[in-house]
């Protein structure tokens, strides 16, 4: 279904049929290029003190992360050993995935639409979570939430990161964007 080449997601049709416009009266800009839009969506999985016990469970964890990404993730490993950690060179501590082109709508699309009313005594997400330079992060504490992940094979429960990156140069416009895209906010 992405892969086909007449596919377009719902939320890139939004942005380029309303949000654009939208945020190109709001802040004023004299140039389309000027408009900010989504550069791509970083997902991670830390596994920590789970996979020093275990190496198995970074392998778990990347096949969860590729499935809800719908894209093959790949394992972080150590670049050096702590002796304090219990950490050595090589061993395989995490996994991250990078989204973009119609891979990042979808994923943001799912995210809102259908994982984030799933999460436990949801009141929406913090608004001050930006970089300073229009970059949004916000954490999951359980990757159950995505339907992609069947309970009953889940061995552990991950928390996972997730960084929005757009190309807007202030918090404001990146806000804007977001909302745009009907992200739920709190503040």
């Amino acid at each position: 279904m992405l892969d086909d080449a007449t596919y377009t997601p719902r939320l890139k049709t939004h942005y380029s049929d309303t949000a654009r416009a939208a945020l190109k009266e709001e802040f004023s800009y004299k140039n389309d290029m000027m408009i900010p839009r989504l550069d791509k969506i970083v997902l991670n999985i830390g596994c920590g003190a789970v996979a020093v016990r275990d190496s198995k469970k970074a392998k778990s964890a990347q096949a969860d992360l590729t499935l809800i990404a719908g894209q093959q993730a790949v394992v972080n490993i150590a670049k050096k050993s702590i002796a304090s950690f219990r950490v050595r060179e090589d061993m395989p501590l995490g996994t991250k995935v990078t989204l973009r082109g119609n891979r990042m709508y979808e994923f943001l699309d799912r995210l809102i639409t259908v994982a984030m009313p799933r999460i436990r005594d949801f009141r929406g997400v913090s608004g001050k979570s930006f970089d300073g330079r229009g970059n949004y992060a916000m954490g999951l504490k359980e990757h159950i939430v995505f339907p992609e992940i069947d309970f009953d094979k889940v061995d552990e429960n991950w928390g996972m990161d997730i960084i929005i990156c757009t190309t807007a140069t202030t918090d404001a416009e990146a806000k804007a964007l977001l909302k745009q895209f009907n992200m739920p906010f709190n503040s």
